[in-house]
C-alpha cells in the first residue's frame, strides 16, 4: 500500500460473513479492516489493549459493557482496554480498527 487508497476499496464484504485484513502488525500495535455483512458481528469480548473503532461504511452497533451505541460511516468510538464489548453490523458495515498495546 504504497500510494493513496479509498479505504473501502481495500476490503470487500463476504456474503454472511465477516472478513478482516491486517494492515499493519508492529509490536507496539495493529490495524486491521473488516467488512461485516448485515446481522453478522463479534460476540462479547475483552481485550487488554484501548481499541479504536472507525466506521468508514455503513451501520453499526457497538456495545460496550453493556450499553449499546449506534456507529456510523464517518464516526468513531472508542473501546477501553479490559471492558467487555461487542458489534454487529444493523447494516452491512465496514471499519478499521486500531489496537494500541
Amino acid at each position: 500500500m504504497d500510494a493513496p487508497k479509498n479505504i473501502n476499496d481495500l476490503i470487500n464484504y463476504q456474503e454472511g460473513s465477516v472478513v478482516s485484513r491486517e494492515i499493519v502488525k508492529k509490536p507496539s500495535g495493529n490495524i486491521t479492516l473488516f467488512a461485516f455483512d448485515f446481522e453478522q458481528g463479534l460476540s462479547e469480548h475483552k481485550s487488554p489493549y484501548d481499541a479504536l473503532v472507525i466506521v468508514t461504511d455503513g451501520l453499526a452497533e457497538v456495545t460496550i459493557s453493556g450499553k449499546k451505541h449506534k456507529v456510523k460511516a464517518g464516526e468513531t468510538i472508542l473501546m477501553k482496554a479490559n471492558e467487555p464489548h461487542a458489534l454487529k453490523a444493523i447494516e452491512r458495515f465496514k471499519m478499521v480498527l486500531i489496537m494500541i498495546k
